[in-house]
């Protein structure tokens, strides 16, 4: 079958599988291979448990008027999702960025789901096989669609524009993370700028951050609408964010302040990105304002949790070397007593690791905290001039943390999504 029959057979059922764990009755099962399994291998369960079809890219000793063999079943998928993109005429909203993404995408999405029947990207859905999916999702009635992209390797986006094909995009900023496949931070910078140059050449529209000076220096020869504090298109001034992130919008029906459920100075910018797209699709800004406030953050992004002892900040869904400086730089910042940092490795810096943890070690050795808690083999070799709790691994942690109440105090746990610290939650 070429991709136009195949795509003939997708509309007929819709909902694509790829994970014989999580089969969904008439759908298509893509036998997609990894590092550790081999999808082929799985085509009769999937037909087994409900799917109509499954497409394969090797002989399989099960024999079926519904398998589909291609040449290979990833390519397929991204064809599909190509083709699937170009019959659809509905607005679609590329983002990318090194950190904020996924909190951005949320944002955007509560404000346009306040007009428009809106699709965005589940979960972090955001690479050559999230995207795809993302895309295939994208159903009859929905009217506009944001789909996240993400990379940690050089052309990346470029490639995943070439399947998303979005109008407008924004890219939330560009700092130092999966330096291991990037290299340096010029490399991250030609990657991410690729959805730039894809708006350029497509007639799109960047939204950008204009108090961002590598975003403003990018070239940007389509229509553009910035956002920020500073004689930008979407002005908003930072109020508070202590703990949670406060800030007043310039509006077209004047000042507005905006209280949000989220934590940290960093999300201004997520936030503003949400406010400039909203009022480029003409949303109310009381509409906004209500999308904004009614934004809970979830998954251990930036969250505020109360246990019966202390008080935690639990952003343990990943960290690079940007993010971790802008959230301790925040919590420092924060005006409580007994604060205590509870930090893990961050994954994927390659031959920059040890400066980039060093450096963090500096950072959190010109502050005050009750207690420094640092996790993980990179954290633990660096030398510090301050006494630190530094482990291993985090199961030395939460031995500790058994024996070691901890009481009393406001605690940032930040680490990268492998170091597992939301299991110290249990502890404190």
């Amino acid at each position: 079958m070429n991709i136009k029959e195949i795509y003939s057979v997708y509309l007929e059922h819709s909902t694509i599988c790829t994970d014989t764990r999580k089969i969904v009755k008439d759908s298509l099962f893509f036998a997609l291979k990894g590092e550790n399994f081999n999808g082929n291998t799985f085509a009769d369960k999937a037909l087994e448990l409900g799917c109509s079809f499954a497409i394969v890219d090797e002989d399989i000793d099960f024999k079926s008027d519904r398998i589909i063999k291609v040449d290979d079943v990833l390519t397929c998928l991204q064809d599909l999702a190509r083709y699937h993109r170009d019959q659809i005429k509905i607005p679609i909203i590329g983002i990318t960025g090194t950190n904020g993404k996924t909190t951005t995408k949320e944002l955007i999405f509560s404000v346009l789901s306040t007009k428009f029947k809106t699709f965005a990207t589940a979960g972090n859905l955001n690479n050559h096989i999230g995207v795809p999916l993302s895309i295939l999702s994208i159903k009859d009635e929905h009217e506009i669609a944001i789909i996240e992209m993400g990379a940690n390797h050089p052309y990346e986006i470029a490639f995943l524009c070439t399947i998303s094909k979005p109008n407008l995009g924004v890219i939330t900023n560009i700092g130092k993370a999966h330096l291991e496949g990037f290299g340096n931070i010029e490399t991250v910078t030609e990657t991410k700028k690729a959805l730039y140059n894809h708006l350029n050449a497509n007639d799109g529209i960047i939204f950008y951050n204009q108090s961002n000076d590598i975003l403003s220096k990018l070239e940007k020869t389509c229509k553009t609408f910035s956002y920020g504090s500073v004689d930008s298109d979407n002005k908003g001034e930072l109020i508070s964010s202590s703990p949670y992130l406060v800030l007043e919008l310039l509006s077209r029906k004047g000042h507005l302040l905006v209280k949000t459920n989220l934590i940290g100075s960093y999300n201004f910018e997520n936030v503003m990105a949400a406010v400039s797209i909203g009022h480029y699709f003409d949303i109310d800004d009381m509409n906004i304002k209500k999308a904004l406030e009614n934004y809970i953050p979830s998954n251990h992004r930036s969250q505020l949790i109360k246990t019966e002892n202390n008080t935690i900040i639990m952003d343990s869904y990943n960290a690079n070397p940007t993010s971790m400086k802008a959230a301790i730089e925040n919590f420092t910042n924060m005006t409580f007593k007994n604060k205590s940092l509870l930090l893990g490795d961050m994954f994927e810096l390659g031959e920059n690791s040890d400066d980039e943890h060093r450096n963090i070690i500096k950072l959190i050795e010109d502050g005050t905290y009750t207690n420094i808690f640092l996790v993980g083999n990179h954290f633990f070799n660096i030398d510090s001039s301050i006494s630190i709790h530094k482990f291993e691994e985090t199961n030395q942690l939460l031995e500790y943390l058994s024996e070691n109440k901890i009481q009393d105090q406001i605690i940032l746990i930040k680490g990268s999504r492998g170091m597992k610290l939301e299991r110290c939650l249990d502890y404190l």
